[in-house]
This record gives C-alpha cells, sequence and structure tokens, in this order.
C-alpha cells in the first residue's frame, strides 16, 4: 500500500509552516515551529513505514493481517519524541532567561549585523584607490593601471 496523498501534503504543510515559525524574530514562535518540523519528520518516518501489521511479537497474531508491523520506525519515532522534548526544554530556558535579562519576547537586531549590512552598501567603491571596483568579468590593461597608480 502506497502512503496516501493527504497525509504527505499535510506533511508538507506543517514542515513549511514549522519552517516559517522558526524563521520569525519571537522566540516562542520558534519553538512552536521546532515542535511543528518534529512532528512531521514523525509522521513522515510512520508514513514510510508501511501499513500497520501483526505485533512484532512472536505467538501474537491479528486477524486479518499477514504482515509484520517494522518495529524500527516506531523506536525511531519514540527516539525523536525524547529528543524533542529536550530541545523544547532548552528553548523554553533560553526564552526564560532572554525575557528575564531584556523583558522582551522578540530577539533584537544585533549591532554587528547592522554594522555588517551598512559596510556592504559601500562595498560598491574599491577600498584603495576609492574609485568604482570593476566587475569581476572586466579586466584592467596593466599598462593602464601603472599610469593610474603613478599619476599621483
Amino acid at each position: 500500500m502506497s502512503p496516501s496523498l493527504v497525509g504527505l501534503v499535510a506533511i508538507g504543510a506543517m514542515l513549511s509552516c514549522g519552517v516559517y515559525l522558526v524563521l520569525d524574530r519571537s522566540l516562542t514562535r520558534m519553538l512552536l515551529g521546532v515542535l511543528l518540523i518534529s512532528n512531521a519528520v514523525n509522521l513522515l518516518l510512520l508514513i514510510t513505514a508501511g501499513p500497520s501489521g501483526n505485533p512484532p511479537v512472536r505467538g501474537r497474531t491479528v486477524l486479518g493481517r499477514e504482515i509484520t508491523a517494522d518495529p524500527l520506525a516506531q523506536a525511531m519515532i519514540l527516539t525523536a519524541i525524547v529528543i524533542t522534548m529536550g530541545v523544547a526544554a532548552f528553548m523554553l530556558a533560553l526564552a526564560y532567561r532572554s525575557y528575564q535579562l531584556t523583558t522582551a519576547e522578540e530577539i533584537g537586531r544585533d549591532p554587528e549585523d547592522v554594522a555588517v549590512a551598512e559596510r556592504s552598501e559601500d562595498d560598491h567603491r574599491d577600498v584603495v584607490t576609492e574609485r568604482p571596483a570593476r566587475s569581476p568579468g572586466e579586466r584592467a590593461d596593466l599598462d593602464e593601471l601603472y599610469d593610474e597608480e603613478h599619476e599621483t
């Protein structure tokens, strides 16, 4: 039996919503995004494990089922749930500490990021000669460069 299209579309929607929430500056939304992504991955593991079947224990069968369920996928999902719980607890601790220090839930703009953004606007000029920089594909003649340097 192939995975249903509805389940895969739901997983894709959960993943895209999770990525959108992780990219926000609010720590609460980041936490919700991480939880959505982890739940989507768990559902993906469950769907790709195949159809449900008999319990993976000898001697226990259910009428009407010929195959045995794959215990590896179930073990991986259980492990992923525990890891997600640890990551969520860590993110909650970070959010609480950030709120204690700044009394704001949103992550502010980093001064270093602002300085880098301002410097990138000035990158259109050559630092050494203070003239417009050449494009990477444009080559200058060596004699022309020599003459420009020795004119001053």
